[in-house]
C-alpha cells in the first residue's frame, strides 16, 4: 500500500500551540521534510522527536518531489513541515501537495497553527469572508496587484516584513485611501504580540515614529 503524505502545521511563535497529533505524526512517520532542517531540528529536540529530516524548500522543492513521490508509491508515510505555520501558507507545500495528490497518494493536512486567521480574527475586521493575498510581489507587478484589489469588498490579508511594512501602508493608503480602517498584527503567539487598530493614516503616524519590528500580518477593510 501507499504511503500517507502528512502536512503538518508547526508554531508560528508560542511552542503550547503544537498539537499532540503532530508530535504524534512526527514521530510516528519514515520522514520527515524541512523547509530549513537547523530550525526544525530545535523544535523536534523540543519535543523529544527523533526522527530523520531532510531538507525540502523552495529552491530545491521541484527536483526533489519526484523521488518523494517515489517513497510515498512505496509505502513511507511522510510529513512536511515548514519554519512555522501550515506548509502551502506563503510557504513550500503547495507543489509536493499536488504532485502527491496526482499520483494517488493520500494527503492528510493536520489543522494547526497559521498567522492570518489570528490577526483576522483580533483585528476588529468583519472576518466573516476575506480574501488572504499573502505577500504582495516586491517589485514587478506590485502596482497592478494593488489595483485590482480597489473594488474588492472582502477584508484583505497581507503577510509583511517589518522592513517594509511602512512603505506597504503607505502604498495601501493610496489605493484604498488614508481613511480605510485596517489593523496591524505582529509577533503573533509571541512575547511580544501586538495588534493596532485604526485607519491606515493613523497607522502611518504610528511607524513613522515606532521602528516596525517582527512579522507582520496587515488586514484591510474592504471597500465600503
Amino acid at each position: 500500500m501507499a504511503g500517507i503524505l502528512y502536512i503538518v502545521p508547526t508554531p508560528v511563535g508560542n511552542l503550547e500551540d503544537m498539537t499532540l497529533r503532530a508530535i504524534r505524526i512526527l514521530k510516528e512517520v519514515d520522514l520527515v521534510l524541512a523547509e530549513d532542517t537547523r530550525t526544525s531540528g530545535k523544535l523536534l529536540k523540543h519535543f523529544e522527536i527523533q526522527n530523520h529530516l531532510m531538507s525540502h524548500h523552495k529552491f530545491n522543492e521541484h527536483g526533489t518531489s519526484a523521488g518523494i513521490v517515489e517513497r510515498l508509491k512505496g509505502g513511507q508515510n511522510i510529513a512536511l513541515i515548514s519554519d512555522a505555520g501550515t506548509p502551502g501558507i506563503s510557504d513550500p507545500g503547495f507543489f509536493l501537495a499536488r504532485e502527491a495528490a496526482a499520483a494517488g497518494i493520500k494527503v492528510e493536512c493536520l489543522p494547526g497553527a497559521t498567522a492570518v486567521i489570528p490577526a483576522l480574527v483580533s483585528s476588529g475586521l468583519p472576518c466573516d469572508r476575506f480574501a488572504f493575498e499573502g505577500f504582495l510581489p516586491q517589485k514587478k507587478g506590485r502596482q497592478t496587484k494593488l489595483q485590482s484589489l480597489v473594488e474588492e469588498k472582502r477584508t484583505m490579508a497581507f503577510y509583511e516584513s517589518p522592513y517594509r511594512v511602512l512603505k506597504t501602508l503607505q502604498q495601501f493608503a493610496e489605493v484604498f485611501g488614508e481613511d480605510r480602517q485596517a489593523a496591524t498584527c505582529r509577533e503573533i503567539s509571541k512575547i511580544h504580540e501586538e495588534c493596532l487598530r485604526g485607519t491606515l493614516a493613523e497607522l502611518i503616524e504610528h511607524f513613522k515614529a515606532t521602528a516596525p519590528k517582527g512579522e507582520f500580518v496587515v488586514i484591510v477593510a474592504g471597500k465600503a
